[in-house]
């Protein structure tokens, strides 16, 4: 098993490839390259990436690569997937609730933003697009954050690309992607952190395949005129969401879904958020509240770790 850890996208990153294949180091070393090259075109902290261009031509025709059309169509699907819940329409509401630089620069103390927040607009309806061309057209009114989506986004492509090595497993900083049973036909052991005592696991999912993730309000935040502020944006208010789950991890078919039911699950709440995990056959989660208490859908048991 060969493994490389590396800092992108905010995150830790983790890639691990259970194989002897001799040319797996090599091919580790490129991971990443690979997602130094990602992050030059969806980040929105680099005034230069694809992304931020993209948020400068509104109102006019924008070409985009290979990549950020891959990403738009994602966040597309996560719009529907969360029925509007996760949408990446949210930039302008970050910048209104504070978050304007990367985490490891945002202050923790911020005076309050004078401007008033809103719904978001439906951003499959909103922006035009042509695919013989990839061209999109962003309305004057609306400018894109792909945080949402990027670094799964990112641990899918990573993983797939290493799984024709062998059994792969790409962690983006959370955001988990599965390509495989390992050799000994085992599954692959994640634990699951426990927002109240950092570095510690109180659960151990035994992974497959498919993907994990986790989103939560216990990491990203600050303190904005008083008020705990944080970057899980709740669309129909444009506001941070309000919310009495701290952090919820899911399992899911893909890291990408994962991703998004996280936030939808966190947004709607503990026994909305619950209701409509359960809803769903293929998704299954734990959520761990602002009280301590843990809730657990019924389909969460089949990938727990057990004595």
């Amino acid at each position: 098993m060969k493994r490389i850890e590396f800092h992108a996208m905010g995150s830790r990153m983790l890639a691990i490839v259970d194989t002897d294949s001799p040319d797996i180091e090599k091919t580790l070393a490129h991971v990443p390259g690979w997602f130094e090259e990602w992050e030059q075109v969806l980040s929105r902290f680099r005034p230069e990436s694809e992304l931020s261009q993209l948020n400068r031509s509104t109102g006019k025709p924008f070409t985009v690569s290979k990549t950020l059309w891959e990403v738009f169509h994602a966040a597309r699907q996560a719009e529907r997937f969360t029925n509007g819940l996760v949408t990446p329409t949210v930039l302008d509401a970050l910048l209104l609730a504070g978050y304007d630089r990367s985490f490891e620069l945002l202050p923790a103390v911020q005076d309050v933003r004078t401007e008033s927040a809103h719904a978001l607009p439906d951003f499959s309806e909103m922006v035009a697009w042509d695919a013989p061309t990839r061209t999109m057209v962003l309305p004057d009114s609306v400018h894109i954050d792909l945080g949402g989506i990027a670094k799964g986004w990112a641990a899918q492509s990573a993983a797939k690309r290493l799984s024709r090595y062998g059994p792969a497993l790409v962690d983006a900083g959370g955001d988990i992607a599965v390509y495989g049973l390992r050799p000994d036909g085992q599954a692959w052991p994640i634990g699951i952190n426990d927002p109240f005592q950092s570095g510690s696991h109180f659960e151990t999912l035994m992974m497959r395949r498919g993907g994990v993730a986790t989103s939560g309000k216990d990491y990203h935040r600050w303190l904005q005129g008083g008020t705990w502020r944080h970057h899980i944006i709740d669309p129909r208010t444009g506001q941070p969401a309000a919310t009495d789950i701290l952090a919820v991890t899911v399992v899911a078919p893909t890291v990408l879904e994962a991703e998004a039911a996280a936030k939808a699950v966190l947004i709607l709440g503990s026994q909305a958020g619950l209701d409509w995990l359960e809803a769903d056959s293929g998704l299954a989660g734990v959520l761990v509240l602002d009280s301590g208490e843990r809730l657990y859908s019924r389909q969460i048991e089949e990938h727990l770790w057990k004595e």
